[in-house]
């Protein structure tokens, strides 16, 4: 039973890698035909007719497992095999260390200070510009907002899908979500507690 279940874990975490990965590369590719020296409209039209292809390419595929269905197996097995090597290149979860507390800490506060950097003089951030903020450095190639989230959620950063930036709502991070308590606060419950007691 324990075997299954590592086997069918092992499976789902290299079915959502490769998916990542699929979806990340395809944005990638069409984002690439945008050109820099046009403008408006005439700028994205690399963008469409790359679409255009990609929708042309899955109606192909469609047509083409109609005519011949076996041909699904062997797209199947394809990707089992493919899943079975990504999920076993993913890092495995272990329980935490005191050493790995104080890295996830320091993770924090750098992904803290990024987020506060990126916001400016703004009250938010949204994830896309964050993530793509990574990628112009070199970071988070092939990652999607998704794991964006997925790794403040592990670092306990607050994110919300109503975050609005030029207002327009989409997942991001607040300020006053970051903002840290003032050290004031602290000696003034104490007060209290001892003026109750």
């Amino acid at each position: 039973m324990t075997r299954l279940h590592n086997a069918a874990d092992r499976l789902t975490t290299g079915t959502g890698i490769l998916a990542r990965r699929l979806a990340a590369r395809t944005a990638a590719w069409v984002r690439r035909a945008r050109r820099d020296d046009l403008t408006g409209w005439q700028a994205a039209l690399g963008c469409w007719a790359r679409v255009a292809l990609l929708t042309l390419g899955g109606y192909l595929l469609w047509r083409l497992i109609r005519a011949f269905p076996n041909l699904l197996w062997l797209l199947t097995g394809t990707w089992i095999i493919a899943a079975w090597r990504a999920g076993k290149q993913a890092p495995a979860t272990a329980p935490e260390t005191p050493d790995e507390e104080d890295s996830a800490a320091a993770d924090t506060e750098a992904l803290r200070t990024l987020l506060l950097d990126l916001m400016g003089k703004g009250s938010g951030v949204h994830l896309r510009t964050v993530l793509a903020h990574l990628q112009e450095h070199g970071q988070w190639e092939g990652r999607t907002v998704t794991d964006l989230r997925l790794c403040l959620q592990r670092l306990g950063v607050p994110h919300d899908l109503r975050v609005k930036v030029a207002g327009v709502p989409t997942w991001g991070v607040r300020r006053r979500d970051l903002q840290t308590p003032s050290e004031d606060s602290a000696p003034q419950t104490s007060t209290a507690s001892s003026t109750a007691a």
